[in-house]
This record gives C-alpha cells, sequence and structure tokens, in this order.
C-alpha cells in the first residue's frame, strides 16, 4: 500500500462554475459540491496503538461534482464504448452517463463508439458512430447485452485509436470494461498526454469476475451471482431428486472464484466449491473425486460448483490468446463431467449426472435491483468526473463511497484469499475438506458431511 500513489491527474485548472445547482454549506437541504479535500481510507481497518500520519497518496478522492469544472459544457464532445465480455448493467451506466452529461451539465454532443475499441479502427456502416440522446437511451436498461455492442481487441493499435479521437474532436471518452480495456485506456491516456492533447479518459470498471484491485464489488456482480443461483437450485432439483443424483455448475471466474464463492454461500445447496486460488487435485485418497464419492454414498447427491478457471494448467497444453489478450480457456466444466462419469463408471457405482453452465444466459441478463442502482450512480460519478477534467481515472464505490482511483492502481487483478474470511465462510457452507490434495499437510484436513 506505501508503494502506491493514489493521486488523481487532472488536464489542468478548472476555473468554470459549474452548472449543477448545488449547496456550499450543509444544513440547506440541498445536495452539496464535493470538496477536493474530501478522502476515503481504502482499508477501514486499524490496529491499536500509535496512528502514523494518513497522506494524501494514500486516500482515495471522493468522487461527485465539483464546484469549479474544467470543460465548457456546450463544447464537449464525449464519447462512450464497452468492450470485452458482456456483463449485467452495461446499458445503465450507458444510459446513466448520457443523461447526468445531457441534464445535469447541457452536453449535446454524445457519441457511442460502436463494438469496443474497435469502432475507432474500422469505417463499415456497422461501425459507424451512434449519437447518443436521452430520448435514444431511456429505455435501455430494460435489455441485456451492449446498446453499443461490445468486442474484445484493439486497444494495443493505440496511435490509431487516438488519430480517430482526433478526427472526432473527442474531449472526454468513457470506457466501461474489465482490466485488459482499463489497461488500454491508460495507454491511449498516455498517448493523448504525450501529443498534448486535452481529452480526459475515465474508466468505470466493469468485471462480472468482481477481480479489479481495491474495489469490493464490480457492477454485474450480484446480478450475476444471482442467476448463478438459480441454476444450482436447478442443479439441486436434479440431483436431489435422482438415484446418486450429481449436479455440476460452471460459473464465472478465469482467475478469481468471487461468483463461486458468493453463489455457495446464497444458495445453502453446495457440497463443494472449486475455484482458481486453492489447489485441489481430482485422484487420490484425499482428492475430490473420492471426496465426492463419499458425499453420493452417505447421502444420495451432490451439487458441485466450479469456477471456469479451474484445471487450466491441466488442461491448456499450448497457450494461445484471444483478441483481449486473454489466454484461451479450455472448457473445465465438461472437462469434470467426463472425469467424474469415468471414475464412477470404473467403480461400478451407478450416478444421474447433470451438468449446467449458465454463463452466457448470465452475462446477457438485464441487471437486478441492486446493480442497477449501483450502476445509475456509477454512471453519474463518471460524468462529474469527466467534467472536472479527471483523467486517467477509474470510478468506484469503496467503504460505501463513490471514489476517484488511478487506473494505473486498479488494472490489477484481486483474488480469493485462501485464508481470508470469504473462502472461510465458504468451506463453513459446504463442509468440504479444506484441502483436497494428497500431501501430508492436505491429510491432516478433513470435512463432516451434511445434507443439503
Amino acid at each position: 500500500m506505501a508503494q502506491l500513489d493514489f493521486s488523481i491527474e487532472e488536464l489542468g485548472t478548472r476555473n468554470i462554475d459549474s452548472p449543477l445547482i448545488m449547496s456550499r454549506q450543509a444544513g440547506d437541504c440541498v445536495a452539496n459540491y464535493v470538496k477536493d479535500d474530501e478522502f476515503v481510507i481504502p482499508d477501514p481497518r486499524i490496529k491499536l496503538g500509535k496512528q502514523t500520519e494518513i497522506k494524501r497518496n494514500e486516500v482515495f478522492e471522493c468522487a461527485g461534482p465539483r464546484q469549479k469544472i474544467y470543460f465548457m459544457p456546450k463544447h464537449v464532445h464525449a464519447g462512450i464504448v464497452s468492450c470485452g465480455g458482456l456483463c449485467p448493467g452495461i446499458n445503465d451506466v450507458i444510459r446513466s452517463v448520457v443523461r447526468c452529461l445531457w441534464y445535469r451539465y447541457g452536453v449535446r454532443r454524445i457519441s457511442g463508439i460502436r463494438y469496443g475499441y474497435q469502432g475507432f479502427l474500422n469505417d463499415e456502416d456497422m461501425f459507424a458512430i451512434r449519437e447518443l440522446t436521452p430520448d435514444m437511451v431511456d429505455d435501455i436498461h430494460k435489455t441485456g447485452g451492449s446498446f453499443l455492442g461490445s468486442a474484445r481487441g484493439g486497444g494495443k493499435q493505440v496511435e490509431k485509436i487516438v488519430d480517430a479521437m482526433e478526427r472526432l474532436n473527442l474531449n472526454v471518452l468513457f470506457t466501461i470494461g474489465g482490466d485488459g480495456t482499463q489497461k488500454g485506456s491508460l495507454e491511449i491516456a498516455e498517448e493523448i498526454e504525450k501529443r498534448g492533447l486535452k481529452i480526459a479518459m475515465v474508466g468505470i470498471p466493469k468485471t462480472v469476475d468482481n477481480d479489479f484491485s481495491f474495489i469490493p464489488k464490480s457492477f454485474g456482480f450480484d446480478t450475476a451471482v444471482a442467476r448463478a443461483v438459480e441454476a444450482v437450485s436447478a442443479a439441486h432439483m436434479e440431483a436431489h431428486s435422482s438415484i446418486h443424483g450429481i449436479g455440476l455448475v460452471k460459473v464465472m471466474g478465469r482467475e478469481s472464484g468471487f461468483i463461486a464463492a458468493a453463489t455457495t454461500l446464497a444458495s445453502h445447496e453446495v457440497n463443494f466449491v472449486l475455484i482458481p486460488e486453492v489447489p485441489f487435485e481430482l485422484d487420490g485418497p484425499n482428492g475430490f473425486l473420492h471426496h465426492l464419492e463419499d458425499r453420493v454414498l452417505n447421502r444420495g447427491h451432490a451439487v458441485v460448483v466450479a469456477a471456469e478457471g479451474v484445471l487450466q494448467d491441466q488442461l491448456i497444453k499450448v497457450k494461445e490468446l484471444d483478441k483481449g489478450g486473454n489466454v484461451k480457456f479450455q472448457d473445465s466444466g465438461a472437462y469434470l463431467k467426463e472425469r467424474i462419469e469415468e471414475y464412477f463408471e470404473e467403480k461400478k457405482i451407478e450416478i444421474n449426472m447433470k451438468y449446467i453452465d449458465p454463463s452466457y444466459m448470465i452475462r446477457s441478463s438485464t441487471a437486478d435491483a441492486s446493480d442497477a442502482v449501483y450502476c445509475e450512480r456509477l454512471g453519474n460519478a463518471a460524468a462529474h468526473a469527466a467534467m472536472a477534467g479527471k483523467t486517467k481515472v477509474i470510478v468506484g464505490l469503496v467503504n460505501d463511497e463513490f471514489v476517484h482511483i488511478p487506473m494505473r492502481a486498479v488494472i490489477k487483478r484481486k483474488f480469493v484469499d485462501p485464508e481470508g474470511k470469504l473462502w472461510r465462510d465458504t468451506l463453513d457452507v459446504t463442509h468440504q475438506p479444506t484441502l483436497m490434495v494428497n500431501n501430508p499437510m492436505g491429510n491432516m484436513f478433513g470435512g463432516d458431511e451434511r445434507e443439503a
């Protein structure tokens, strides 16, 4: 933490009065401007004893409308782009940004960039810039997916993207996307700075896996968990109604098991949860398959939740990258299903196996109420940051406060801590062995079984 600098860069001096009618003082029942001396500490936990002085670069700047802004609203041309995979709430964010810019600041030139960064690089009709107005976006939150389209790739062609931004005379670009998108945003911002341009780059973190550093929960996560719980419920019903029924549900989580853990906690029906951060072996006396056999024989059924990133070290023979620069994963769910069936067939134990992969149904879903609220406020915070001339910045909710976080700090991924509270509570629900590995340490751990 001490090595990180949370200071926020700005395009220049803010000397334009904000068109927002707000208060400068408390107690008058009028919303207040956010002052530049309002901050949030990243970690609210403290240890008793001597407290050290907190420095500016160790805290997050509070997000929100400033009394003085950088851009003259009537001169602003803002762009919005969504990149990467789909996620519940993208349209809610787009809608919020457009409406805040239009109604609160009077911005009248807002352009939607089609199909991610590739919209800057193609002149085909399908990539044509889409003019955005409140009337156009008012109802887009009622459908899933991305109103602007989304795609991977293109973010590495930084110079061509900035060339396109110059041709469009953009003053602001809002980038809705994951760590790859925001890495690209940072590189674009650095190229903008190199050219001496005054274009604000504001990121809105989109990752259904919930793996952005410092941001406890990204938008779409609550909805993803709710939909995953529905899949687990179906798997449980199938398993419970069959002879030696096994329900296997694969959920999103390339490198982080947050959805798998949260789904397990929310459903109360999962007996085994497998995530990338916690090693496990399939075979052997303390392997997963042996413990699954015990569960099925003793309780008659079992429900397993697996994050998509598990077992990739065994499945990937040759590393290939997708357009977003990520390693192409193999289908760990299908592999697990095959191994489970082979194991019980060799044991001559009858099972009824049901495998559910709800990933794309979840990603394309509309946002639940909690995510819709989050997205609305997130879009507003992004618009306020941009109009204040903040750049190389991501907006997020930390300790129940919307804050500005430097892109360079957030683009690192976070992971489930195998020794932390979340995983401890997850194990309390499943009663699975703490470690399913065949070594002396792993054999020290056991787990009782309980009917779900």
